[in-house]
């Protein structure tokens, strides 16, 4: 469930009235939503399966800092809440946040203001099933509108581009050594940074080729890692990270033309083009290391799925698709082998740290016994282990 505070609702005073409970990550507060609560939530196009759990906790109203619709996507949870007989109540906005303190009564009005006693703390648009019904019947036209485009798009793709997908003719000889072994392709994103910290175990234990996408490369050589291969524009790439040893490849057009050649050429390093009519260097890296035969390609960065296609996210284009299919079940999502290399904490280490004990007292006892007697370490834990042997066999005999 998206992050959540609480209006307990109080019917002695008018309006919708409560107690403030901030329920978010941050929050003191434990106690969760009841029935007659008022429910501030964070959900932009907020899904039906978190419209569903608010349903089920029976709050009288529900406040959204974003939109419940922003028209990207046609969204059911609107329309659940509505059906339930929930007030809805938008965009009231980040305001509300610094105007809300635990455990303080507040009300919202049936205008979309919240007010904590006679101060306004925040206040938004009330959603009615009319609004809902037309922001949902303009998003379901709008995303047909924009998925026909995407897949004619699409096909345009393939016709141009079908000798690169199937064949990989103009796919450049790197030189690097890829076939059989794993590859990462670090992409720019938001999460980067912590992605490949994540990896360092991965990348430790297996030694995967490193292709830095972008300026990817740059937060790759500032995390110590040393890309084999650098794919994109060198006017996004930092002068350190393109003389760090690594073979650069250059996203060209159709016709060869490859921008920030003219950089390369300055620093007085050596290049190959890679001409393709699609001008993601993502794509292309990924199109690489399949094609000189990777095992496996982990890819760090940004994530092609089905809602970043319907938001017409940067990544979300016909040629990532395309490639994405062609690279098939070797294309792994970066989160995943992190997850893999994460040791949760708690129970799953008591093992470990018991099996240390073990071995630590193990030791001292050795220590022990070999310094005291009058013998050296070794006779001394011979005679030890003489003395207890007898001693067993006693107990039998």
């Amino acid at each position: 469930m998206a992050p959540m505070s609480l209006f307990s609702r109080n019917t002695e005073l008018p309006g919708l009235h409560g107690v403030l409970r901030d329920c978010t990550p941050a929050g003191k507060s434990s106690k969760r939503l009841r029935e007659g609560d008022i429910a501030v939530v964070d959900a932009p196009d907020i899904t039906r399966q978190l419209a569903q759990r608010l349903i089920e906790a029976k709050p009288v109203a529900v406040i959204n800092l974003a939109r419940f619709t922003t028209g990207s996507v046609p969204n059911f949870g609107p329309l659940l809440l509505l059906d339930s007989d929930i007030l809805l109540v938008e965009g009231v906005g980040e305001d509300l946040k610094a105007g809300m303190r635990d455990g303080k009564k507040a009300r919202v009005m049936e205008d979309g203001t919240i007010f904590h006693a006679e101060r306004a703390i925040g206040a938004g648009t009330v959603l009615d099933r009319a609004a809902a019904e037309h922001r949902f019947t303009e998003a379901q036209q709008g995303l047909v509108d924009h998925m026909e485009a995407y897949f004619g798009n699409t096909i345009q793709f393939i016709h141009s581009e079908a000798p690169l997908l199937i064949d990989g003719v103009g796919v450049p000889d790197t030189g690097a050594e890829i076939t059989g072994r794993k590859v990462l392709v670090a992409s720019p994103g938001t999460g980067l940074r912590n992605q490949v910290t994540l990896l360092r175990n991965f990348i430790r234990e297996y030694e995967p080729v490193i292709i830095g996408v972008d300026g990817a490369a740059d937060t790759l050589v500032e995390l110590g890692h040393a890309p084999d291969l650098i794919v994109g524009n060198p006017a996004h790439i930092g002068a350190d990270t393109l003389r760090s040893g690594a073979r650069v490849v250059l996203p060209a057009e159709p016709d060869g033309h490859a921008a920030g050649l003219e950089r390369i050429q300055d620093l007085g390093i050596g290049a190959m083009t890679f001409p393709a009519a699609t001008d993601s260097a993502t794509d292309l890296a990924l199109l690489l290391a399949e094609y000189h035969g990777a095992e496996m390609i982990i890819n760090a960065g940004p994530v092609l799925d089905l809602e970043a296609m319907f938001a017409d996210a940067p990544q979300a284009t016909p040629a990532a698709l395309l490639t994405r299919a062609k690279v098939g079940g070797k294309l792994v999502d970066a989160d995943l082998i992190a997850n893999l290399y994460t040791v949760r904490s708690g129970g799953g280490l008591a093992w470990l740290w018991a099996v240390l004990g073990i071995l630590v007292a193990l030791a001292a006892i050795v220590l022990i016994v070999g310094t005291g007697g009058d013998g050296s370490f070794t006779d001394n834990l011979i005679d030890t282990w003489n003395n207890i042997a007898l001693k067993f066999q006693s107990w039998f005999n």
